[in-house]
């Protein structure tokens, strides 16, 4: 449960990061406040952590033809596509994320992907490693 709520937190900090980076991705709270800024950031990475194992995983599976052929490289536009359906899902509650156009989407996706990276190497050391 603790692995799970680090992994949540690390998420919605590399969000947060990547929104201040990527002058095409947006986040729009449902209230003005900090406490609300700060539920919308942690909303966001429980939705992508959702779309990225359900969604992603089958996308991954179907598509690994298109892996071995692109040698990776269709990993960026899935990653993008997967991005692009978060900021759909949360457009229905009414907040959320915003990203203006596919390509934002695409370098969101791989800034976020690094970020996420980075920090959990940062954080791993903390957390303890278990086998």
């Amino acid at each position: 449960m603790v692995r799970f709520l680090v992994k949540l937190v690390i998420n919605a900090v590399a969000l947060w990061l990547t929104t201040i980076v990527i002058a095409g991705v947006h986040v729009v709270p449902y209230a003005p406040d900090d406490t609300a800024i700060i539920v919308t950031f942690l909303f966001l990475a429980l939705v992508f952590g959702i779309v990225n194992t359900l969604v992603g995983g089958l996308v991954r599976i179907v598509a690994f033809p298109l892996y071995v052929l692109t040698l990776g490289l269709i990993s960026l536009i899935v990653n993008g596509l997967l991005l692009l359906l978060v900021a759909w899902i949360s457009d229905q509650f009414g907040f959320g994320l915003e990203i203006d156009g596919f390509w934002w989407g695409v370098l969101g996706a791989l800034v976020l992907g690094v970020l996420s990276w980075v920090l959990g190497l940062l954080v791993r050391p903390l957390t303890g490693r278990r086998n």
